[in-house]
């Protein structure tokens, strides 16, 4: 039969979400990585906006899933990265030693499943567009590793980039250029949002507390403050973006949408709670 016969509509539901979701857990299920180490969290954000944008592709069904777990399987890979201390500890205990070398070698080993998965298909262009967006990632990480920043409006615009990147490069790969700019809009203000909840449940925040150290003359209540304006002033520009994206992006605008509502309703709750 005709590939493009068997090109079948991905449709962004729950359900299939799920079953995606699913898929890649399957693909990162490794009994002894899993014993010694956190298992990895997908991001399920990043995870909806991809099948969105994979759903509009000339590809088989088949096709897309591959193109979907095998990005997810990058990004987990960089956020397995991520977790690794990025100095040693006087006094670390052998377990710790253990924890940290087995953290990079499953990033590793996350990047080997998705070269695997991609090479099935032999979509080679792929694997260079993900190679790119993986490059230009580690740049970025690299300049706030060194401090090469000189605001948290760079700050920020940095993280956004390295939350979005990968996904637009397979966006771009697919010709699928509708959600160019709510992708990196919707992923920073979802990732300021996280941030500020882990500060009012946990009364800690990673990625405060990385420009904090960066930072003397900061403070954990003037970042908090301005990380509610960086929210509002997002969350105004993805409310016009949302409006312009065409009638087949619908489930991915009532889902931002209904994010963003839940959000204003807890947060206007603890206000009055407060």
């Amino acid at each position: 039969m005709d590939e493009k016969a068997q090109v079948i509509s991905l449709n962004t539901s729950s359900l299939d979400i799920k079953h995606l979701k699913a898929s890649i857990e399957d693909k990162i299920q490794h009994t002894y990585l899993i014993k010694h180490i956190q298992q990895p969290i997908i991001d399920e954000e990043k995870l909806f906006i991809l099948a969105a944008i994979i759903n509009n592709a000339a590809l088989s069904t088949f096709q897309k899933e591959r193109y979907i777990i095998t990005t997810m399987l990058v990004q987990v890979a960089l956020d397995t990265h991520d977790l690794v201390p990025k100095a040693n500890e006087i006094d670390e205990t052998k377990e710790l030693k253990l924890s940290k070398q087995l953290r990079v070698l499953a990033g590793d080993y996350y990047s080997g499943l998705y070269y695997l998965l991609l090479s099935e298909i032999e979509d080679f262009d792929l694997i260079h567009k993900l190679a790119s967006a993986i490059k230009e990632i580690n740049e970025y990480k690299m300049k706030l590793y060194y401090k090469e920043v000189n605001s948290f409006q760079e700050y920020i615009d940095i993280i956004k980039k390295i939350e979005s990147l990968l996904i637009l490069y397979v966006a771009e790969h697919v010709n699928e250029n509708s959600l160019h700019d709510v992708t990196g809009e919707w992923l920073i203000t979802n990732k300021l949002i996280q941030e500020k909840e882990n500060v009012n449940r946990d009364g800690y925040s990673n990625l405060l507390d990385n420009w904090d150290n960066n930072n003397s003359n900061s403070t954990y209540s003037s970042i908090l403050n301005t990380i509610d304006t960086f929210i509002l002033k997002y969350t105004q520009t993805l409310e016009k973006s949302l409006l312009k994206l065409p009638i087949h992006q619908r489930a991915l605008k009532t889902h931002i949408n209904s994010q963003l509502k839940g959000f204003l309703y807890n947060n206007t709750s603890i206000a009055e709670e407060g």
